[in-house]
């Protein structure tokens, strides 16, 4: 037994001093570390003590080798206290107490050494030297279990409190805790005569690294998980430690009876088969144990890994979003799930599908957002309670903003979707229904979910692009037919004009030779009207050539070469072609210039950049007339213009119709976007031609400013004329 003891102390010696050190280099700024630091040496203190003194042959040596471990034993009990509070964010709210106690502690290492503290040491029972305690030791052991039971007071009601990860480290220090004290409890009893030995000192190795992986690692295993183990280590330990011990104790006479002075063979051969054994016994009662308590978790994990290999078959992109929502919630049992994309046009990530009840999700967020860089910074999980925990331990302000950006999100896990090094979006997870933590195998799982999501997202996102593609070029072809037909049609139609404007002028000279003074008065009204009729009819015919020549004429763009082009000139041209699809009357256009230089450009294409420029601008204002029905409002168009520094006019276009909203504003010049309620009023190509011919093909520049319910402005530069 004294072996054991010795060699239980430096067991318990080294692995505190390891796991003390381990810890306070992870994270030296962190409260909780430094002060699980202060506990662990004074632990490892008090274990080297144990060392010495069960294998004293003088009692000098044992002694002072139980001065050493009570000077150790002193401050266990006030850092423990001390880590408590570090651990609960208590520090502030019971510093006196901790004040108090590390006063305390130095006036009880101060009488150590003294017989106030240890009398004297004499044989006790089986052990050939114990301490004899002096009138300081027992208000020692007053002190030693009041923080003890202060501290352990703390983390009850913490635990009862919390929830969460949070919930989760509260209990593995308790479980610790008690497993400690239990171990350390058995020295005692041997000081007032009761015959019970400190052969439980191993479980304070335990009771440390318990703690350590608290302290340490955040993501934390269920707490059934942990007292099943803890509980297997303990009983499987037990048997292997004291096996050979009961036999050394209870059959030491009848051992000697049968090997003489080699009966000691015996209970250490024991105890190597027993110490060989063991681990293999604990590890196999450990996987059975696992098996059943985390049956549930297992089957859930199973059915995502299927689940996540099927999407990529989803061609869908909104049934399948709903189906990683649905399948989140209702295998793991979720209170929360919603998933975000990013928007290619706005930059935002915005949330496409949610499941659960009585919360309020944020709509998008930005590119810039601090949750979002950490995302594709750390490209895995986050975790509210692990960022809470770094803003609690380390007072960082960027892990404060994480926190609340996670609290806005409803995020008790946030999990990334890459593909390849695109940032995808992210699925935010709530709580589990069950009140169970996410272990790491859970976030494994769903690193691969959001994985096999990423690459089925971009599918389903490429097959509806490429089918909306499809349609818009084939409109857009149909169009360019319709403009390559333009001119044999125009040809055709000024045909059947030509031929009615034949008949109608024959018809009216027929009318002008006839001799109708011998007519009665209802004959001679009938032959008015119809030459009134014949002279509308001839009106249209001609005002109806006159569009067609314009379509024409619009319609051959490029056909011409650069020429000098006054800018009246293109206003004329477009508003000759405008009027027949816009009502001019309905709104003002001001020309805010006088003598222009001309512009080095081509008549066809500008006109048909300034028909787009006014066409858009109608629109804008007839549905700010429609929409906000303003008393007094009148559409109005400005165009203003005037030599720049550049050598080019600066032209601005300008009108007060409803303007764009922020969103849209990113997306004016591309393809195939449009604000206008229908395909017949755009096809979204407008905008994005008239930039290629301003900027590609006349070598000049476009920008614009908008503001939503007051209107948008076109500023355009074009190289002036030599």
């Amino acid at each position: 037994m004294l072996l054991f003891l010795s060699i239980s102390g430096i067991l318990n010696g080294i692995s505190c001093l390891a796991l003390g050190i381990f810890a306070f280099l992870k994270n030296r700024s962190s409260p909780i570390n430094r002060t699980y630091f202060y506990f662990a040496i004074s632990v490892a203190v008090w274990s080297f003590g144990y060392i010495f003194w069960p294998l004293a042959k003088e009692k000098t040596v044992a002694l002072n080798s139980f001065r050493l471990l009570h000077l150790g034993a002193i401050f266990i009990t006030v850092c423990y206290y001390h880590f408590i509070c570090a651990l609960t964010h208590l520090i502030q709210k019971n510093r006196k107490i901790i004040f108090l106690g590390y006063i305390l502690g130095i006036l009880f290492s101060i009488s150590v050494p003294t017989k106030l503290f240890i009398k004297d040491m004499a044989p006790k029972f089986v052990l050939k030297f114990w301490g004899i305690p002096g009138i300081l030791y027992h208000f020692f052991l007053v002190f030693f279990f009041s923080y003890v039971i202060l501290a352990i007071a703390i983390l009850m009601q913490e635990f009862k409190s919390s929830k969460g990860e949070k919930r989760k480290q509260y209990g593995y220090v308790l479980l610790a805790s008690i497993f400690g004290y239990l171990g350390g409890s058995t020295n005692y009893p041997l000081w007032y005569n009761i015959q019970i030995y400190p052969v439980l000192n191993i479980l304070v190795t335990l009771y440390v690294g318990i703690s350590a992986y608290a302290v340490i690692k955040y993501r934390l295993m269920d707490i059934k998980v942990a007292i099943t183990r803890s509980s297997i280590f303990v009983a499987v330990y037990t048997i292997v430690l004291g096996l050979p011990f009961a036999l050394t104790v209870w059959l030491k006479n009848q051992l000697i009876g049968l090997f003489g002075l080699n009966w000691w063979i015996m209970p250490l051969g024991l105890m190597a088969l027993l110490a060989t054994v063991g681990p293999f016994i604990y590890i196999y009662l450990d996987q059975k144990a696992e098996e059943r308590l985390l049956r549930e978790q297992r089957r859930y994990q199973e059915t995502l890994k299927q689940a996540s290999l099927g999407m990529t078959r989803i061609r869908n992109l909104h049934r399948l979003l709903n189906l990683i929502a649905h399948i989140v919630t209702k295998t793991v049992k979720i209170s929360y799930v919603a998933v975000y994309l990013h928007n290619k046009e706005t930059g935002e990530y915005v949330i496409q599908v949610r499941r659960g009840k009585g919360r309020t999700p944020v709509p998008s967020l930005t590119l810039n957002n601090p949750l979002l860089k950490l995302l594709q910074e750390r490209r895995e999980a986050v975790l509210y309670d692990e960022i809470e925990h770094r803003e609690e331990d380390e007072r960082d302000i960027t892990s404060k903003i994480y926190a609340e950006n996670l609290y806005l999100l409803n995020a008790t896990v946030v999990v990334p979707s890459f593909l390849e090094d695109k940032f995808l979006g992210f699925i935010v997870l709530g709580d589990k229904v069950s009140g169970q933590v996410y272990t790491p195998e859970d976030l494994n799982i769903f690193r691969v979910l959001a994985s096999q999501a990423a690459l089925a997202i971009e599918n389903a996102q490429f097959y509806e692009e490429t089918k909306e593609m499809q349609e818009q070029i084939s409109q857009a072809e149909k169009m360019a037919t319709i403009g390559t037909m333009a001119d044999g049609l125009s040809h055709q139609i000024n045909n059947r004009f030509h031929a009615l404007s034949l008949i109608t002028a024959d018809t009216m000279d027929t009318l002008k030779m006839t001799d109708a003074s011998g007519c009665s008065p209802e004959v001679k009204q009938m032959l008015g009207e119809i030459n009134h009729a014949l002279s509308r009819i001839k009106a249209n015919v001609m005002q109806g050539g006159e569009v067609v020549s314009s379509i024409l004429k619009y319609s051959r763009k490029g056909s011409e070469g650069f020429e000098p082009l006054d800018l009246n000139t293109i206003l004329d041209n477009t508003l000759e072609m405008v009027q027949y699809k816009v009502k001019l009357s309905e709104i003002d256009i001001i020309r805010d210039f006088k003598d222009a230089p001309k512009v080095h450009g081509n008549l066809a294409q500008l006109q048909e950049a300034f028909f787009n420029f006014i066409d858009n601008a109608y629109d804008a204002i007839t549905e700010r007339r429609d929409t906000l029905k303003e008393a007094g409002y009148r559409g109005k168009i400005t165009i203003s213009a005037w030599p720049n520094h550049n050598n080019a006019l600066e032209i601005i276009i300008e009108d007060n119709g409803i303007g764009a909203k922020n969103e849209d504003l990113k997306k004016f010049f591309t393809p195939f976007f449009t604000t206008k309620t229908s395909a017949r009023k755009g096809t979204g190509l407008g905008l994005y031609v008239v930039r290629r011919i301003i900027t590609d093909t006349h070598k000049g520049r476009i920008s614009f400013s908008s503001s939503y319910k007051e209107g948008t402005r076109f500023t355009l530069e074009l190289p002036i004329a030599a």
